[in-house]
C-alpha cells in the first residue's frame, strides 16, 4: 500500500510539473512544429515569387505593345475634348459609369484595394448622380458588394489566371454597351505600371457615342459619318479597356513578386528566431537533466 501510494504521488507530481512547464513556455515539440510550419510557408512564398517573376517578365513585354492601343485611343479623346481632365468626369454628368480593372487573385499588396478605395470615394461623393459600376475581377466586386451592391451593373470573373487579351477586353466593352444604361461619361480606374516596385492608381475617361457627336472639335476630322464614328467609339472603348487590363496585370505581377519576396524574408527572420529559441530550450532541458542526475548521485 505504501509503494502504491508513493507511486501515485510521484505520478501526480510529474503531471503537475509538466502542466507548469506547458503554462510557462513552449516545449521543444511546440517549437519544432512551429519551425517546420514556417519553413514550409517559406518554401511556398519562394515558389510564388519565382512564378510571379516569370509572369511579370512576360507581362512587361506584352505591355510595350499594348500601350499603343491606349495612347492612340486617348489621343482621339484629347483632340476632341482638349479641356477634359483625366482625374474626373464633368460635374454636369448625371449618369456615369465606372469600370474597375482588378482580378480574382490576391497576395499582391494593395493593388486591388487601392482601386476599390478610389471607387468608394467617388460613390460616397456622388450625391444625386446615378453612378453604375462595371467590376472586372472578383476583388472589385467583393470590395463593393457589401455597401454599394446596388451600384454594380456588370461583373466578370476568371480574371488573372491567364494574361488578358483583346478578346477579353472586347467582351467587357460589349457588356458595357449592351447593359442598357445610357451613361453620359465614364471612367476606367486601373493601376498604371511605373516600375518593379511602384505603380499608380490612374483614370481614363470614356465617352459614349452621343457625347462624342456633341464635341465641336470633332469637325477637325474629315469624312467622319455616323457609321464610322459608331464603329470607332465601340472599338476605342475596347482599346482603352485592353490597355488598362494590361497595365493592371503588370502592376499586379510586380506587386505580387515584391510581396512574396518580403514574405520570404520575414519567414527567414522568424526561422532564425525559432531556431534560437529551440536551441535555448533544448540546452535548458539538457542542463536540467544533468542537474537531476548529479543531484541523484550526490544523494547516493
Amino acid at each position: 500500500m505504501l509503494r502504491q501510494s508513493a507511486g501515485t504521488l510521484q505520478l501526480v507530481g510529474q503531471g503537475l510539473a509538466s502542466a507548469e512547464q506547458a503554462r510557462g513556455f513552449a516545449t521543444l515539440k511546440d517549437i519544432s512544429i512551429r519551425l517546420k510550419s514556417v519553413k514550409n510557408i517559406q518554401k511556398i512564398t519562394k515558389s510564388m515569387k519565382m512564378v510571379a517573376a516569370a509572369k511579370y517578365a512576360k507581362a512587361e513585354r506584352d505591355l510595350k505593345g499594348a500601350r499603343a492601343y491606349g495612347v492612340g485611343a486617348k489621343a482621339f479623346f484629347d483632340n476632341i475634348d482638349p479641356v477634359a481632365d483625366q482625374a474626373a468626369p464633368t460635374e454636369e454628368s448625371k449618369k456615369q459609369v465606372l469600370v474597375l480593372i482588378t482580378s480574382d487573385r490576391g497576395l499582391c499588396g494593395a493593388v486591388h484595394s487601392s482601386i476599390v478605395k478610389e471607387a468608394k470615394r467617388i460613390l460616397n461623393e456622388a450625391g444625386d448622380k446615378d453612378i453604375r459600376v462595371v467590376a472586372i475581377g472578383d476583388k472589385s466586386r467583393a470590395g463593393l458588394q457589401r455597401v454599394f451592391a446596388k451600384h454594380i451593373m456588370v461583373s466578370g470573373n476568371e480574371i488573372g489566371r491567364a494574361p488578358p487579351t483583346f478578346a477579353d477586353a472586347s467582351i467587357a466593352a460589349k457588356a458595357v454597351l449592351d447593359s442598357g444604361f445610357d451613361f453620359e461619361t465614364g471612367t476606367i480606374i486601373f493601376n498604371r505600371f511605373k516600375s518593379v516596385v511602384s505603380y499608380e492608381t490612374s483614370k481614363l475617361p470614356i465617352l459614349p457615342l452621343e457625347a462624342i457627336k456633341a464635341k465641336e472639335a470633332l469637325t477637325t476630322y474629315d469624312s467622319v459619318d455616323d457609321d464610322v464614328l459608331q464603329s470607332y467609339s465601340e472599338y476605342s472603348l475596347a482599346q482603352l479597356i485592353y490597355y488598362a487590363m494590361k497595365e493592371s496585370a503588370t502592376s499586379e505581377q510586380s506587386s505580387r513578386m515584391t510581396a512574396m519576396d518580403g514574405a520570404s524574408k520575414n519567414a527567414g527572420e522568424m526561422i532564425d528566431k525559432l531556431t534560437l529559441a529551440f536551441n535555448r530550450t533544448r540546452q535548458a532541458v539538457i542542463t536540467r537533466e544533468l542537474i537531476e542526475i548529479i543531484s541523484g548521485a550526490a544523494c547516493v
